[in-house]
């Protein structure tokens, strides 16, 4: 069978739906898997999360993302306290609950270096990757970090690549539970951590598996 590039959504510590939709892709050790970023946050498993990751990692070839929760966990890792009471009220307090600790400069080493080692984006031939969004004239190399941890997609829809390529995107939560289909651009946050799934996606078949946060798979 060929190998499959198989895009995953915003997790924010939901364990059970990405054990869950993972088990139903049923990842090879040829597939690619680029994981969209937001691990961490607002779902009560953080901890669990990049333990699963990073057991995955070690079966198949696995490409993290660094989403803007995960950027804040680390900024405050690494001494700037400044975005503290923000990231709480994003759901850091989820995260520290779950790791039973006060600061993220107490998380396990190799969590730390696993998000210290997520990358911005993503490219392949014919699809790339990034959290947030892009600035449709720019190569993927010269974007703003702001723009592809933090643009949301509800206050601007960039148009379509000047690569040609299609994009794969998180972070703006899609409350239907169902992607959102922009032609040249495609989000896959489908709101896990609410009422919607976790959603793992074939770029190239369009095939998808979705799990809630409860671990139930979307017939």
């Amino acid at each position: 069978m060929p190998s499959r590039i198989l895009a995953v959504g915003d997790i924010h510590g939901c364990t059970p739906a990405l054990v869950t939709a993972m088990a139903a892709a049923d990842p090879r050790p040829d597939d690619t898997i680029v994981m969209l970023g937001d691990y961490i946050d607002r779902g009560p498993d953080s901890r669990g999360t990049i333990e699963y990751l990073l057991e995955l990692g070690r079966r198949t070839t696995l490409v993290p993302l660094l989403g803007n929760h995960d950027w804040m966990a680390l900024a405050l890792a690494g001494n700037d306290k400044s975005r503290f009471a923000d990231w709480l009220r994003f759901g850091g307090d989820a995260t520290l609950a779950s790791y039973d600790c006060t600061s993220p400069e107490e998380f396990p080493a190799e969590h730390l270096d696993f998000l210290r080692g997520c990358r911005l984006y993503y490219e392949t031939d014919r699809h790339f990757f990034v959290h947030g969004s892009y600035i449709k004239e720019l190569p993927l190399a010269q974007q703003p970090e702001e723009v592809l941890l933090w643009d949301s997609l509800r206050y601007r829809l960039p148009g379509r690549h000047c690569s040609g390529k299609t994009a794969i995107l998180g972070h703006t939560s899609q409350k239907s539970g169902e992607i959102l289909d922009l032609g040249y651009a495609r989000c896959i946050d489908t709101w896990v951590y609410g009422d919607g799934w976790l959603t793992v996606f074939d770029v190239v078949s369009g095939e998808r598996w979705q799990a809630d946060k409860e671990g139930n798979l979307r017939g």
